[in-house]
């Protein structure tokens, strides 16, 4: 899977080969099609028929898994309040842990000489023929317990919040790198002609990484993120000025390709084969974005099993709102879907805040109620429209909470948690993976992992096995370096796998 330049030639290449050689570097799609129109002009395809994709990087196993949706809990949940019950936690609350436990330990902000143990005051429920335990603020996801795998003994190498995020999203925790969903399109390519292969969709606050969660880093840009709105133009600036008729923009648009051809011949840039394909994108998009928002088309019983019409609830928020985030979570679980229809190879909803550094008992309900009914709907939505086998649902967040109060001057003191990388939650769904089971667990406390631990490359590595590739081969080279999204490390855990 390694990405490698084309072998040069003795012979001078026409114009032609030329032309097709730099498409085929653009594996979005986009590129693609322009490549089929090539082709067509040269009589190598018949007329109706185009390229999906020019697949110079085939998987290495039988793929399960054809599209990721990929819901990011931006700020770090507590999985002490949410997914891993601990009552020996509650036994043990206001009592200090052993400094021997502390003293090698950074935190964010607590102190560690008051620091004290806090017990959750959630109710946890056991749900589905598996038994899974879940908190009382997830009851819609207790439906569909038996179709998810819940992670308890995730660990991570960062623990503060933009380095963390890069860790999850990019593999490690630094600037200039790929996002997982532009490794996938760079390894697979997309099945939608009309639609971006990687789009992000934000509610809340916004996460602290900000863009630099879905930028390509130094792969061509046409496999970056392309963030949506999901309401009003999906994309600003997508449409025409007005008095631009369609025609005149074609014609632009031919002209530009021209001299981005021409350019190419002289430099062979392949960043130039990118802002081909990115302006096809953004006009065959003109169509299709319009039409993909429009949920007008679905029936009304799936708009209310989603909530996408919810009110905003009254008395509570904090961290987790920005206007009106129950109603655009909800529909952005439900573009997903529709996107997911249309060939979307991954799409990534980006919620943010979940950093409850105090007043976790007034704030956690909001983002909790925010996220429960729609993750619930599309996993179900999915099931029964036949798509969730080939769809893998992912609910992460950057890390986990401390079992130990927040206590820094200046917050509500022993009301909050701080930063935890050494254990914490997520869970997945379809995409072939074995559901209703939980895996790994951490301590009585919740502080460290004690059975089967996981890193965050071991979940990269694993995802993208699911996807038929593996991690050690899908590899990019830059700046005399093979880098690929595992890093150095990761390892495939073939208990998910069914």
């Amino acid at each position: 899977m390694t990405n490698t330049n084309h072998p040069t030639s003795a012979a001078t290449p026409s114009t032609s080969s030329l032309r097709r050689d730099f498409l085929t570097t653009t594996a979005s799609g986009l590129g693609a099609l322009a490549l089929g129109s090539l082709l067509t002009e040269d009589g190598v395809l018949a007329a109706p028929q185009t390229v999906t994709h020019p697949s110079y990087s085939l998987p290495s196993f039988a793929p399960k898994a054809k599209n990721c949706i990929f819901l990011f809990q931006a700020g770090a949940p507590s999985h002490l309040d949410l997914f891993d019950s601990k009552p020996k936690l509650k036994e043990l609350h206001g009592q200090q842990l052993p400094p021997s436990m502390t003293e090698n330990v950074r935190f964010a902000f607590i102190k560690k000489e008051t620091a004290i143990l806090m017990g959750s005051n959630r109710k946890f429920s056991r749900y589905g023929q598996s038994g899974m335990e879940l908190c009382d603020l997830l009851p819609h996801l207790g439906t569909v317990a038996d179709d998810l795998l819940l992670v308890r003994s995730m660990h991570t190498d960062q623990f503060n919040h933009h380095p963390g995020q890069l860790m999850m999203q990019c593999g490690r925790g630094d600037f200039g790198l790929p996002a997982m969903g532009s490794w996938l399109t760079y390894g697979l390519g997309t099945e939608s002609q009309n639609l971006p292969g990687y789009v992000v969709l934000t509610s809340g606050r916004g996460s602290s990484g900000g863009a630099t969660l879905w930028s390509s880093g130094f792969l061509p840009s046409t496999y970056a993120g392309v963030l949506f709105r999901d309401t009003g133009d999906p994309v600003l600036n997508l449409q025409n000025p007005m008095g631009l008729p369609p025609e005149l923009q074609r014609a632009g648009l031919n002209t530009l390709q021209r001299l981005n051809q021409r350019r190419y011949q002289q430099v062979r840039d392949p960043e130039i084969s990118s802002r081909i394909a990115n302006y096809e994108l953004a006009y065959r998009m003109q169509q299709a974005a319009p039409d993909l928002i429009d949920l007008s088309q679905e029936s009304q019983h799936t708009l209310d099993s989603y909530g996408a019409e919810r009110p905003e609830p009254s008395g509570i928020g904090g961290r987790g709102k920005q206007g009106e985030t129950f109603k655009s979570f909800a529909r952005n679980c439900l573009l997903a879907r529709r996107m997911v229809e249309r060939g979307v190879r991954f799409i990534n909803i980006m919620y943010a805040s979940w950093d409850h550094h105090s007043d976790i008992d007034d704030q956690l309900p909001y983002n909790a109620g925010v996220i429960d009914q729609p993750i619930a709907a599309l996993i179900r939505d999915l099931k029964t429209r036949g798509m969730l086998d080939e769809t893998l649902v992912v609910c992460a967040g950057e890390f986990g909470r401390t079992p130990l109060a927040e206590n820094r001057s200046k917050k509500k003191l022993n009301t909050g948690r701080d930063h935890h990388p050494f254990a914490y939650s997520l869970f997945m769904a379809g995409g072939g993976l074995k559901g209703g089971q939980v895996y790994g667990a951490s301590d009585e406390i919740g502080w460290s992992v004690i059975d089967r631990p996981v890193h965050v490359n071991d979940f990269h590595a694993t995802l993208l096995r699911l996807f038929g590739m593996d991690h050690l081969q899908l590899t990019y080279r830059f700046q005399s370096r093979d880098f690929r999204l595992t890093d150095v490390g990761g390892q495939v855990i073939p208990d998910w796998i069914a």
